[in-house]
């Protein structure tokens, strides 16, 4: 049995942001399938696991962990690495940009994504809406990352991490983000040549869709 198992779902860019942490250090971990698309986090059985209904859920032997943020936090503790706790100033940019990202940048993002790739019908002007606020999202972030390398240090820590979780998919999120936000484009690079990076396509299961395949 695995050291770590994550409850997951290929197309979830939260569940990535844990599984890309677990990816990064080798853990001895193993993905659970959660059918998300056929009602799989609203189960019963999901349900008893995380009240939330909602991916992903880390076990560690006893714990239990959902949210990616906190699971973010509690392997940062455990791998003793990209923690946020380093000094008080690293903290508090470190909190501050994962709330915005939660609250704002994968908000938007992922909702976007959702009504243009995998919802069955979307309002328009939902769409565009979800739009604009993510645009804006995205054009904090560059500003942000124009001149540095890293989010909140110098060295990548979770908060890096939990930011690009919804940046993998261009097509998906229709961003051509190496023309639009170069500052973006670098700084996802460096994740990507991080030792033991994967796309989330490659690191979870459900990829494709049933229908898609």
């Amino acid at each position: 049995m695995a050291t770590f198992e994550l409850a997951c779902f290929a197309q979830s860019g939260n569940a990535y942001k844990a599984a890309l942490m677990l990816a990064l250090h080798g853990a001895d971990w193993q993905p659970r399938f959660v059918d998300f698309f056929n009602g799989g986090a609203r189960a019963p059985e999901f349900l008893a696991d995380n009240a939330l209904g909602e991916v992903p859920v880390l076990h560690h032997g006893d714990v239990v962990v959902s949210q990616s943020a906190v699971i973010l936090d509690y392997l940062s503790h455990h791998f003793d690495s990209y923690r946020i706790d380093t000094d008080d100033k690293v903290r508090r940019e470190g909190l501050r940009w994962l709330f915005w990202d939660n609250h704002k940048l994968t908000a938007y993002t992922a909702l976007h994504r959702f009504l243009t790739q995998f919802a069955p019908s979307a309002d328009e002007a939902v769409v565009a809406f979800m739009k604009g606020r993510r645009d804006i999202a995205l054009k904090v972030l560059e500003r942000h990352l124009a001149g540095r390398d890293w989010m909140v240090d110098a060295r990548p820590t979770i908060v890096d991490l939990s930011l690009c979780g919804y940046l993998y998919w261009p097509e998906e999120i229709g961003v051509d983000i190496s023309a639009t936000f170069p500052a973006i484009a670098r700084w996802l690079d460096r994740i990507s040549a991080l030792d033991g990076w994967k796309h989330p396509y490659d690191l979870m299961p459900g990829h494709p869709l049933p229908d898609r395949a």
